[in-house]
């Protein structure tokens, strides 16, 4: 995925983002929309909800029909405290729902949510196209090597410790330089592998306090000189609820005002839930940042 970052965050709306998954070549101008299909249990906000085959059709064609670029599919529950499924039940909710999709929606574009190698493997020879990992790297030593051999479209997030015990000793605002060190460290790895196709994600809500999580949706800009796409997930986080006394349920009203934040600030991609409140936030910025 490639860009033009001359004045990125007074262009984001201008610039055109290019994918290339082997070789056929998609090129969309603007941000993107990242809808979100859960095939979990035990998700924060809507696990167990897409569980049947015509539920899972019926999400899929909603999330592209209201406007989303992308579908990004999970089968491993990240909330915080969530402990991690074993490789093959991961791979028992992936495989025939990626396989389902790509028959019923050839052209969508299909994100997996994955750490796995193995995983990831299976899910681009079934058809998928970008590969979501929650850490970055971190949790298998392969995956940098695994990008970079097959130009993969990688999303590369920043999490501290692992979603069962991330909460238990957040980074706080003075630990943000663990973040950028992470990103130096890991983007110089992959791109010795080959890669080409990063997108950084600061990993808001993943081992962070509240503070720090605003702290980086104000200094968005700051991850704009490695040079690759940003994602940005805040879609109905702890970090909305904590500050507004809600609850996940309650959240779209304060999701779409971060989500509007995080398009203004210059980023190139929201995953979100609510897919056509996103879009409609995504046309409203547009209109602001066409003005002189």
């Amino acid at each position: 995925m490639n860009l033009d970052y001359t004045d990125h965050k007074n262009n984001a709306f201008s610039q055109t983002t290019k994918f290339d998954f082997n070789n056929r070549i998609i090129e969309k101008k603007g941000p993107l929309v990242m809808g979100i299909l859960n095939l979990t249990t035990d998700s924060f906000f809507d696990g167990g909800k897409y569980l049947s085959e015509k539920n899972i059709s019926e999400r899929a064609s909603l999330l592209l029909n209201e406007g989303a670029e992308i579908i990004d599919i999970g089968a491993v529950s990240t909330r915080p405290g969530a402990e991690l499924i074993d490789e093959i039940t991961e791979m028992n909710r992936l495989l025939p729902v990626v396989l389902r999709l790509k028959e019923e929606f050839p052209l969508a574009i299909l994100s997996i949510d994955t750490f796995r190698v193995s995983i990831a493997e299976k899910m681009l020879q079934a058809g998928a196209d970008i590969i979501n990992d929650i850490s970055g790297g971190k949790f298998n030593s392969e995956m940098a090597g695994f990008i970079g051999q097959t130009n993969t479209p990688y999303v590369m997030m920043h999490i501290h410790g692992e979603p069962s015990s991330m909460q238990k000793e957040p980074l706080g605002i003075e630990n943000t330089d663990q973040i950028f060190h992470f990103f130096d460290k890991q983007i110089e790895l992959f791109l010795s592998k080959g890669a080409k196709q990063l997108i950084i994600d600061p990993g808001i809500g993943f081992g962070k306090t509240v503070e720090l999580n605003y702290y980086l949706l104000s200094h968005l800009d700051e991850f704009f000189k490695y040079g690759f796409p940003v994602l940005i997930g805040v879609s109905r986080k702890s970090l909305i609820n904590k500050v507004l006394n809600t609850n996940p349920s309650e959240a779209l009203n304060g999701t779409t005002v971060l989500n509007t934040i995080a398009l203004l600030s210059g980023a190139n991609i929201i995953r979100v839930h609510d897919v056509k409140e996103a879009v409609e936030a995504r046309t409203l910025c547009s209109m602001i940042m066409k003005q002189p």
